[in-house]
């Protein structure tokens, strides 16, 4: 009886406690400005129970009666709240002055809140309000490294809940891998360690602990920080290193010298010059005021290892005409891969093969092609010369012109900016710049024009609704409060960007969704083939795309590709102002306004006179030859203004080529070459859709067998090409010099207003 008792006692305390659970939600705020913290972290004090508050600041998280909730972020005052009766918990956090000078931490810098001078004192007030929640430096002073939970967003620490022989577990970038590492990357004082030496230090020799996830520990530490970094600063540290620059085969490092140096292979550097302070800073600038040492590796390319991705390109080969006489592919107007390619020539680094797509270099500047003339919106150009580096075989052109209009004729838009607020979108060549670039667009809207502005981080959210083009300081002040900060809902902001641009579309008008991110999506659909269903889908509404790509580390090459490519859209690579001008300037119309959707290109090449031809690029364009008259199979879109060039290397009949390898002499088919187009070179043919149609329209064109001298645009074109095969380290560029590209860019150079073909030949040449 007593124990039947005991059990009663104890089921109806449990019932109890049952009932006093409740979910407790709310808002969490900035008592400076009132506006919410996305990405701030709310926990039951004592416990591992916690959550982050989502793009809106709102928050829900299961309780107690009687627990205490803990509200935190990072340059904020924590505080506390006990649970009551009430199931709604509003929370305002103030400034916390006293770290307010915490050190950023960036891929390759630390800047003291104390040195943004070129800043607005309005600027430095916002970045000191709104630090960056997974960028900033979690100092723990006095703390055992065991307090790290909630000092950052999404690091967690499981203590083994008192189970004997259970060692502590600190997860920075969640408990899920694919590879099977989860644990985070520790570094003590400058040099990694194995968790276990972090673990046992003691918390009184701990002067800091910071915590570096996303771009910004792959950045810095490569690979072995795809899980993350924590990095421990003690009392006896050695800063000796720290306060030199150091370059490394012409890179400038300041920040973790002493990890990088460590990873240094020691038989393989050398120290080639030590500069006094005065000396230094004569020959660096400021940075280098403590000294500077320059080290040269054997390898002369040294480079911390970056996580940016590019889809794999198999290089087109030599296809023989009698087997396979037709060439079919879909047109390709971006833009993206030569504004990357030249980042990193001008940045110092080693060309990713995959990252050189020679189409888009190719088509990265205009043409002198005549307008068209007739009811198509484009023109038709080819051409035939002597190949420049090889002369056993011709180069063709075949080049398309989209009629311009101007801005005043273009019809009224509907515009979703959709605008990746990310934490990896913190650094000054993301959003920063990205908010300056969507100004110059701005400036140029009309009154009919109608902008609507998505942002996404953890989650997504609308902060503009549907705005005239002609309220520009509205637009441009909803641009400024932009702040970045926590994870990448990529794939719920696009969702949220179309239903946008679907419930205001304008029939018969340009409705377009402009997507500006890095590209680094990693909560939700994130994955290249996600978001290759996602957006598939989502073309069908009628709304087109553009894609501008930002920054550098963790740039998201195939993932941007795959959103223009499959999205009716074009893709872009911002990394300077002089860039976005070019986009959104010079090239306003094109960049968002599409005259023919769904282009395709098939050649057929006349047997009788070509022996094999190679498309040189679009390795990623490539169509199966009955994909030509199947109007259901998407292609390019060909904006206003825009030109779009494609070459072909081709090997004439009776020449002798090491491209070619016999085959065996086919068994039931035979090859007859038909006498009466002996005059014929190859016929092109084209098909497209109007923006707003379903069935496509044909076009022919034909070319005969002369070959002229070439001219001014076929030499640039043919001298971007080959510099693209010499990057890629192509099999057919015939060893042909960099002199070569050269010359004949100078050939090419002709009215080059805008100076973009001379910034090709470099600035000796111009």
């Amino acid at each position: 009886m007593k124990q039947l008792l005991q059990i009663i006692t104890i089921i109806f305390f449990v019932f109890q406690l049952q009932a006093q659970q409740i979910n407790i939600s709310g808002i969490v705020t900035s008592s400076t400005d009132g506006l919410p913290l996305p990405g701030a972290n709310v926990a039951v004090k004592g416990t591992s129970n916690g959550t982050q508050t989502n793009f809106d600041g709102k928050y829900s998280i299961k309780t107690n009666v009687g627990d205490i909730l803990v509200f935190s972020f990072v340059s904020m005052k924590t505080t506390t709240k006990v649970v009551g009766q009430s199931k709604i918990i509003n929370v305002a956090l103030e400034e916390d002055s006293a770290r307010l000078e915490e050190i950023v931490v960036v891929a390759y810098g630390s800047i003291s809140g104390r040195n943004y001078s070129s800043l607005s004192q309005a600027q430095l007030k916002r970045r000191k309000q709104k630090a960056y929640h997974n960028r900033l430096a979690s100092e723990i002073n006095g703390k055992s490294i065991v307090n790290l939970q909630g000092q950052a967003a999404g690091v967690n620490v499981n203590k083994g809940l008192g189970e004997p022989k259970k060692s502590i577990q600190i997860r920075v970038r969640g408990t899920n891998s694919l590879t099977g590492s989860k644990e985070p990357l520790y570094v003590i004082d400058g040099r990694s360690v194995k968790s276990n030496s972090v673990k046992q230090l003691d918390p009184k020799n701990i002067k800091s602990v910071s915590v570096l996830k996303d771009a910004n520990a792959t950045a810095l530490y490569g690979s072995r920080a795809a899980s993350g970094v924590v990095v421990v600063t003690t009392n006896k540290a050695k800063v000796k290193n720290e306060d030199l620059l150091y370059i490394v085969d012409g890179m400038p490092i300041k920040k973790e010298v002493n990890f990088i140096i460590e990873n240094l292979p020691k038989n393989q550097i050398e120290i080639k010059n030590k500069y006094s302070k005065a000396e230094a800073r004569r020959k660096f600038g400021n940075i280098a005021k403590n000294g500077c040492v320059v080290i040269t590796t054997h390898q002369g390319n040294f480079r911390i290892n970056s996580n940016e991705t590019y889809t794999v390109i198999e290089e087109n080969s030599f296809e023989r005409t009698t087997l396979s006489p037709l060439s079919t592919f879909s047109i390709d107007v971006d833009k993206a891969s030569y504004s990357n390619v030249r980042r990193m020539i001008n940045n110092g680094e080693t060309i990713q093969p995959d990252a050189v797509k020679i189409e888009e270099m190719v088509n990265y500047f205009n043409y002198d092609y005549p307008q068209p003339t007739h009811e198509h919106p484009f023109s038709i150009n080819t051409e035939v010369v002597k190949t420049p580096w090889h002369q056993n075989t011709n180069l063709v052109r075949i080049a398309l012109q989209g009629k311009t209009y101007t801005n005043k004729e273009l019809p009224a838009s509907n515009l979703t900016f959709l605008i990746d607020v990310s934490g990896s979108m913190s650094s000054h060549n993301k959003l920063p710049l990205l908010k300056s670039a969507f100004k110059l667009l701005v400036n140029q809207l009309r009154k009919q024009d109608k902008v609507s502005i998505v942002v996404y981080a953890g989650a997504a959210g609308v902060v503009l609704e549907p705005t005239s083009g002609n309220r520009k300081e509205l637009i441009i002040n909803a641009l400024d409060k932009l702040n970045a900060g926590g994870s990448t809902a990529g794939g719920a902001g696009i969702e949220l960007a179309y239903k946008l641009a679907e419930k205001n579309f304008k029939k018969n008008g340009n409705n377009r969704v402009i997507l500006a991110t890095d590209g680094d999506f990693n909560v939700g659909a994130s994955t290249d083939k996600a978001m290759e269903i996602l957006i598939e889908e989502k073309r069908k509404s009628g709304v087109f795309l553009s894609v501008l790509g930002f920054g550098y580390g963790n740039y998201k090459d195939s993932k941007l590709e795959t959103l223009a490519d499959k999205g009716n859209g074009n893709h872009a690579y911002i990394d300077t102002m002089q860039e976005a001008n070019k986009v959104f300037g010079k090239e306003f119309g094109g960049t968002l306004y599409t005259i023919a959707k769904d282009v395709k290109i098939q050649v057929e090449f006349n047997p009788k006179k070509v022996q094999a031809y190679r498309l040189i690029g679009y390795e990623n364009r490539l169509l199966n030859d009955e994909d030509f008259i199947d109007d259901t199979k998407d292609a390019g879109e060909l904006g206003s203004g825009h030109t779009v060039t494609a070459l072909y290397e081709i090997v004439p009949v009776g020449v002798d080529t090491e491209y070619l390898k016999n085959v065996s002499n086919l068994k039931y088919t035979e090859t007859k070459m038909v006498n009466k187009y002996s005059d014929e070179l190859f016929t092109v043919k084209f098909r497209y859709k109007k923006p707003d149609a379903l069935k496509s329209i044909e076009m022919v064109h034909i070319q005969n067998t002369e070959i002229i001298k070439a001219s001014t645009d076929m030499n640039f074109a043919s001298a971007v090409a080959l510099f693209g095969m010499q990057l890629r380290q192509s099999q057919y560029f015939n060893n042909a010099s960099v002199d070569t590209v050269i010359e004949l860019a100078e050939k090419g150079r002709g009215n080059d207003n805008a100076g973009y073909r001379a910034e090709f030949i470099g600035p000796k040449n111009s």
